[in-house]
């Protein structure tokens, strides 16, 4: 499916797991591998060496996984000064009322917020708040379900007073906010905590703070549990394209087992190259539109 400039769609949405319709991405042609997180640390110190020709193939074979699902996918403004745009995931966050546009930490992934803006600017996609309170990611902004939102930080990335002023943002629209302390090592809450469907959640049980599970078991959401190991391989980090559908990656074998064996449909690219610079498919795009839960 092709790119769309028509500004008469509903934008937004209400859950990670409502129909996928609209997704922004971004090329990776710019992209290599620098020490972003804890992840990628250990790549560069290695013997792995980055492959952009496979990247780029990857890459193509994660938009095919979207469009083979029926979702229109939408692309950044490539910029050459900005290496890690690839993860979309970060630059800005979806609600129900438009679009989040965040801060993001580290100086080479600071000015992802100018091709993001004239990206929403350009579609007329509402923007609805921008983060001025301090760094603040989109890897760290889950919509668990309508009316409550996970909110990770970790003090390097994201930083409390940015949580806390998002989470006033959508406490004032009578949102319930869980903010979730975590470890640095961890970056982002999406590398713990990902929804699958309604009431149903891949999660770290071994790493995600108790209070987190018990906030999402009070809402009656089961968990589905990834070992910290697989997390640390970003095998927790997957993107649900509703109706029973997930978008995993090749190496979430045992994730992938199990949800197939629950009925899912999973598509599982090989995205390797962006695994080893520190993020998976869900850093890899932000949902733009999905169907009200």
């Amino acid at each position: 499916m092709t790119d769309s400039t028509a500004p008469s769609r509903a934008w937004g949405i209400d859950s990670e797991y409502g129909v996928l319709r609209d997704v922004l991405v971004c090329r990776p042609d710019n992209f290599r591998w620098l020490p972003t997180s804890s992840i990628s640390k250990r790549t560069l110190a290695s013997s792995a060496r980055f492959d952009p020709g496979l990247a780029k193939r990857q890459h193509d074979e994660f938009l095919d996984a979207f469009r083979t699902a029926g979702v229109t996918v939408h692309e950044l403004p490539l910029d050459p000064h900005l290496p890690y745009q690839v993860y979309a995931r970060d630059s800005s966050a979806m609600t129900p009322d438009g679009a989040l546009v965040t801060q993001m930490s580290q100086w080479w992934r600071r000015g992802e917020y100018a091709p993001v803006i004239r990206f929403y600017q350009g579609r007329e996609i509402p923007i609805c708040e921008m983060v001025t309170a301090g760094s603040f990611e989109g890897g760290d902004f889950h919509v668990i379900e309508p009316g409550a939102v996970l909110i990770g930080f970790s003090g390097e990335r994201t930083q409390e007073q940015a949580a806390q002023q998002v989470a006033g943002w959508m406490e004032a629209r009578d949102w319930e906010v869980c903010l979730a302390p975590i470890a640095e090592h961890y970056v982002h809450i999406d590398l713990m905590v990902c929804m699958l469907a309604p009431k149903l959640a891949a999660a770290c049980l071994e790493t995600t703070d108790s209070k987190v599970i018990e906030w999402l078991r009070g809402m009656g959401i089961k968990t589905i549990p990834v070992s910290f190991r697989d997390t640390m391989e970003l095998g927790c980090n997957v993107v649900s394209l509703g109706d029973d559908r997930v978008l995993s990656t090749a190496g979430s074998t045992e994730l992938n087992a199990r949800l197939r064996a629950m009925g899912f449909t999973v598509y599982d690219p090989d995205v390797s190259m962006f695994t080893l610079g520190g993020g998976g498919v869900h850093c890899m795009c932000q949902a733009l539109r999905r169907d009200p839960a």
